[in-house]
C-alpha cells in the first residue's frame, strides 16, 4: 500500500498527508496491508506521515454515531423509533419534534443539509446549545412540508440531522457523545479512533502526530488537532458531534470496517448481530443513503468499479473514506488531508475511484498469495 500512498502524494498531489489500507478476509483471519506518504503539514513542517498518523475523519464520524445507537438498542437503552422531542426536550415545538431517530440517521427527516451554526464564533460570540439545537431542528426543507410519513421524506444528506441524532444518543446514554462512542464502539473494537480530547488525555503528544487540515484566519491559522468542521467545533469543542469530531489512524478505520463485514457475515455477535445492524445498512428507497452508511451508486461511485454492488461505506469532507465489499469481504481505507491548506482542492474526487480499484486489485493479490 505504500505504492498507492506515494502515488497519491507524489503523482496525483491530492494532499500533503496520505495513508491507505486494505484488508481481505482469508479463512479465519484478516490479511492487512497499510501504507503512508507525505508530511503532516505544508511549509517548513518536515515531519513524515506514518501508519500511526491521526487524521480528522470528518463525516466518518457518522457511521460510529449510528453504530453507537445500534449498540444502545441492543442494550435496550434506546429505541430507533423514538421521536426526537422525547429525547431532546429543547426541540419540542419545532418541525423535527416528531422525527424518529432512525429517520435522522437515514437522512430522511426532511432537514436542510447544512446551516452555519458556527457563525456567531466569527464575531467572537458564543451561542447557547439550546439555540443551536432549536435552529437545527427547525431547518425543514421546503419540499418536506407537513407531518413525517412512515418512511420519511426523500433523502437529503444532512449534517444537521446527525448533530441532532448525536445529541439524542448522548442524552439517552447520560454521557458526552464522544464518551458514548468510545464505550459502545471504539473501545470494544480496540480501534485507534477518538475525539481530540479523549486522544489527548491518553497521549499528550497527539498534536505532534496529527495531519493538519485547513488554514482559516478567523480560527487562528492552521487547524491541527481540533476538528475541522466548524459546526462540530462550535457545538462540541474538542469532543464530538454526531456528524463530525473524531480522529483516527488508517489501522483504526480498517478495524471499524472489518467489524462491519464481520457482523454482516455472522462472525461478531458479541458486538452486534446481523439483525441488529440491518436497520442501519439495509437499502432504502430514493437513493444510496442508508443509516450511518452510504451504498455504492451504480455509476460514478467513489468506490470505483471493482468493489462489488453490495458495498457500503462513507466519505469525509477532509479527504477521508472507507468502503466495505460485504460479499468479497474486502475493506479499503484512504485517509488524506486534502483540505490543507485550503478546501478548494478537488483532486481527491477525481482520484478516489481509481485508488479503490487499486485497493481491490491489491486485495485479490493478498488473498491469492498472502502478501
Amino acid at each position: 500500500m505504500n505504492q498507492l500512498a506515494r502515488a497519491l502524494f507524489y503523482n496525483e498531489k491530492v494532499a500533503c498527508a496520505v495513508a491507505t489500507g486494505v484488508s481481505v478476509r482469508v479463512a479465519d483471519d484478516w490479511i492487512t496491508d497499510v501504507g503512508a506518504a507525505g508530511r503532516l503539514a505544508g511549509g517548513a513542517d518536515e515531519r513524515s506521515v506514518s501508519s500511526e498518523t491521526w487524521f480528522d475523519l470528518a463525516s466518518l464520524t457518522k457511521p460510529i454515531t449510528a453504530l453507537a445507537a445500534a449498540r444502545l438498542v441492543r442494550a435496550r437503552k434506546l429505541d430507533l423509533r423514538a421521536p426526537l422531542g422525547s429525547l431532546v426536550p429543547e426541540v419540542r415545538g419545532t418541525p423535527s419534534e416528531a422525527a424518529r431517530l432512525e429517520l435522522l440517521l437515514a437522512h430522511r427527516a426532511g432537514l436542510e443539509a447544512h446551516l452555519p451554526l458556527f457563525r456567531h464564533l466569527t464575531r467572537g460570540k458564543l451561542a447557547r446549545r439550546r439555540d443551536v439545537l432549536v435552529e437545527a431542528a427547525s431547518a425543514r426543507r421546503r419540499d418536506a412540508a407537513g407531518a413525517i410519513a412512515g418512511d420519511g421524506f426523500a433523502p437529503l444528506y444532512s449534517d444537521l440531522g446527525y448533530l441532532l441524532a448525536g445529541e439524542a444518543i448522548a442524552r439517552c446514554a447520560g454521557n458526552d457523545l464522544d464518551a458514548v462512542m468510545d464505550e459502545q464502539v471504539i473501545a470494544p473494537l480496540r480501534a485507534a479512533i477518538g475525539s481530540a480530547r479523549r486522544i489527548r488525555a491518553r497521549d499528550a503528544s497527539f498534536a505532534d502526530h496529527v495531519a493538519a487540515t485547513e488554514v482559516v484566519a478567523w480560527r487562528g491559522g492552521t487547524i491541527r488537532g481540533v476538528v475541522h468542521d466548524e459546526n462540530a467545533w462550535a457545538y462540541s469543542g474538542e469532543g464530538a458531534s454526531g456528524h463530525a469530531g473524531l480522529f483516527g489512524t488508517v489501522g483504526g478505520v480498517l478495524v471499524l470496517a472489518q467489524a462491519v463485514v464481520d457482523v454482516l457475515q455472522g462472525r461478531a455477535d458479541w458486538f452486534l448481530t446481523r439483525d441488529e445492524l440491518w436497520p442501519l445498512v439495509r437499502p432504502r428507497p430514493g437513493g444510496t443513503l442508508r443509516a450511518g452508511f452510504d451504498g455504492k451508486s451504480e455509476h460514478g461511485s467513489s468506490a470505483g468499479v471493482k468493489f462489488g454492488p453490495n458495498t457500503i461505506g462513507h466519505l469525509g469532507f477532509t479527504g477521508t473514506s472507507f468502503w466495505c465489499d460485504i460479499e468479497r469481504q474486502v475493506v479499503g481505507v484512504v485517509l488524506t488531508n486534502s483540505v490543507h491548506p485550503q478546501r478548494d482542492n478537488q483532486a481527491i474526487r477525481r482520484v478516489r475511484p481509481r485508488a479503490y480499484d487499486w485497493i481491490a486489485d491489491r486485495a485479490a493479490k493478498l488473498a491469492a498469495t498472502g502478501h
